[in-house]
């Protein structure tokens, strides 16, 4: 990412020093092992069991008492050396660690009936502790010298840290919290996932490496202050030693709590009208759809991003609409979907692309000619609760669609009522054994795009070319479709956000999605904005879902968008003075849906307007 300064690349330097016994970092004593930094120390037993945590500032004992939970734990498919195999059943199992010792840098880790030992790197920040799984130490007799990669460890758990409740929890920021101390475990990149489990008293916080994700080199990291103040102190420097996107700059921006007008039709010829529109309501921040540079059938296309033919002059046309909307003093923001593509795009026409995701897999019992109607599809494998949803029912085998209406769940497996070439894609011969599989195709649009699978590269050419668009001068993007990812979400979610702003020439001012997950913290500062409500339930609606997602958001140390709005002839002054009140006592803004149509179907246009600037002036001046 070109996010890195030098400033940070120093701080990365000396943040990554190992604990030493003049940091009273790592102080072997009979009772356990101590861990500490200048704001913290962690005690941990020989057992492997975290026994206390205690804020310096305060000196407040953080952990659940006699919670006995260990800092780490093993995961394998089922048991694979031989007598282990033997004595207990074959299925997913979890071994617990029972042992610790400390080398001054590293923590050696045994466990419960595995015979194998992991190694973990402890390196010291400014109020945190990264871990990091570094290998194990596994002996191959121990596994009979078997031909296989060892050992066989399917997940990891990097750290679980039994908290004790406080006033605040945020499951998306994963810390407990009030104004006198914060606990956090937290997510070092976007391969582990982050997450918790109730306990009485609190919660277990966890941190979870996968094999095939990163095992061998993932982290995760326990960050510790005394309230919340110090606690964004402390994950501002951890964001810029780790170099990761900068979420507690973006929470500061004076721009962040900013309404949005939306448009979806905005182009060269008409831009100045927006731009009278938005200045008539006060708001400062203008967000582009897609369509209003980029060639659309609704979901069709997406994926192509070529721009339409309101850009004659290519790049330099958009690039010359969005400087005059930076003139006009208004900051513009660019809404993409990302993580799927039109079914009439290059990606799917004439031939589906292999990256596209497979829902499930199915191997050919028997050979596909290359012409002629195809009624009947035999598979291997049982189609047993595949889709059968009018608009999902598409297999992809090679480069070509096959619908299907139904399938039979006993031998001989068969789809059946199929008809071949589904989204305009080409006959071509199938061999028997080929595999294929049911594409994954997006909830929304019906039928119209379908997801990519994130375990290759498509994802990063796509966001190469949102970002060729992003980098003609936009300055705040919305990741729409953010929840259009294959398991595990908690990770693939942020992960296709991440991926996509990696690619951009500056990281945006903040980001917003219509799904969150852990590690997109760092990026979307501006969380999720819930969907169109009607007139005749906005009002109830608005209390039922933004005004009580806000005080969640709050305990995240962030906020929500109370959009999206749109205008109706119904839509009242009333109605959205109420709406936007509620959403300045929780220092959020609102997402507007402008059109010029919809503008002039309202009778109470102009009052409409004026509402909006009276609460954006509220908020400007409440900064």
């Amino acid at each position: 990412m070109r996010i890195r300064s030098l400033i940070g690349i120093l701080v990365a330097t000396v943040m990554a020093l190992p604990l030493v016994h003049g940091c009273s970092g790592g102080l072997s004593e009979e009772d356990g092992i101590v861990l500490e930094t200048e704001s913290f120390k962690l005690t941990l037993g020989k057992d492997a069991v975290a026994r206390s945590l205690v804020v310096k500032g305060t000196n407040e004992e953080m952990l659940i008492e006699g919670a006995n939970v260990p800092l780490f734990s093993s995961t394998q498919d089922r048991p694979f050396n031989n007598e282990t195999k033997l004595q207990h059943p074959n299925t997913r199992t979890t071994y617990k660690a029972d042992s610790l010792s400390w080398d001054g840098e590293r923590l050696t880790v045994g466990f419960e009936t595995a015979p194998y030992k992991a190694v973990v790197k402890v390196e010291k920040g400014a109020g945190y502790l990264r871990f990091i799984l570094e290998d194990f130490i596994c002996d191959p007799e121990d596994y009979g010298n078997q031909a296989m990669d060892l050992p066989p460890v399917a997940e990891f758990r990097i750290l679980q840290l039994p908290v004790k409740e406080r006033r605040h929890y945020g499951e998306w920021l994963n810390c407990m919290w009030d104004d006198v101390s914060a606990v956090c475990v937290a997510a070092c990149d976007p391969w582990s996932l982050i997450w918790h489990e109730d306990r009485d008293g609190g919660r277990v916080l966890t941190a979870d490496l996968y094999s095939g994700k990163k095992l061998r080199g993932g982290s995760a990291a326990i960050i510790v202050a005394d309230g919340k103040e110090s606690f964004l102190e402390v994950m501002d420097g951890f964001e810029a030693a780790l170099d990761l996107p900068r979420g507690v700059q973006s929470r500061r921006s004076p721009m962040l709590n900013r309404s949005i007008y939306w448009t979806s039709d905005a182009n060269p010829s008409n831009i100045d009208q927006h731009i009278a529109i938005a200045r008539k309501a006060g708001l400062k921040m203008m967000l582009f759809y897609y369509p209003c540079f980029v060639k659309a059938r609704g979901y069709r296309l997406m994926g192509d991003y070529d721009l339409n033919d309101n850009y004659p002059g290519g790049y330099d046309d958009l690039r010359n609409m969005i400087d005059k909307v930076k003139a006009a003093g208004i900051t513009p923001g660019f809404h993409t979907l990302q993580t799927h593509v039109g079914v009439e795009s290059r990606y799917v026409r004439p031939s589906i692309d292999a990256r596209l995701n497979r829902k499930r897999l199915f191997t050919l019992k028997e050979p596909i000619p290359a012409s002629g109607e195809v009624k009947e599809i035999f598979v291997e494998e049982n189609p047993v609760d595949s889709p059968l949803h009018d608009y999902t029912r598409v297999l992809a085998f090679g480069g070509e669609g096959f619908a299907y209406e139904g399938y039979t769940t006993e031998p001989p497996y068969k789809f059946t009522g199929v008809k071949r070439g589904a989204f305009g894609t080409d006959a071509v011969a199938h061999r028997k054994g080929e595999t294929g599989g049911i594409l994954d195709l997006s909830e929304f649009g019906k039928g119209t795009s379908i997801y990519i699978n994130q375990d290759n590269d498509l994802q990063d050419e796509i966001a190469e070319k949102i970002a060729r668009i992003y980098d003609c001068g936009f300055e705040f993007l919305y990741l729409d479709g953010s929840e259009g990812v294959h398991p595990p979400t908690g990770i693939n979610v942020s992960l296709a956000q991440y991926r996509v702003a990696s690619k951009l020439g500056k990281m945006p001012l903040f980001t917003e999605g219509a799904a969150k997950s852990h590690f997109g913290w760092h990026l979307q500062a501006g969380a999720n904005a819930f969907d169109v409500f009607p007139p005749e339930v906005f009002k109830d609606k608005i209390l039922e879902f933004p005004y009580a997602e806000a005080p969640k958001m709050a305990d995240n140390m962030t906020r929500l968008d109370f959009g999206w709005w749109n205008i109706r002839p119904e839509t009242t002054p009333e109605m959205w003075n109420f709406a936007d009140s509620l959403a300045a006592e929780w220092h959020c803004p609102v997402a507007i849906q402008f059109s010029f149509k919809s503008l002039e179907s309202n009778p109470h246009a102009d009052e409409l307007l004026a509402v909006l600037k009276k609460w954006e002036e509220y908020r400007e001046n409440e900064n």
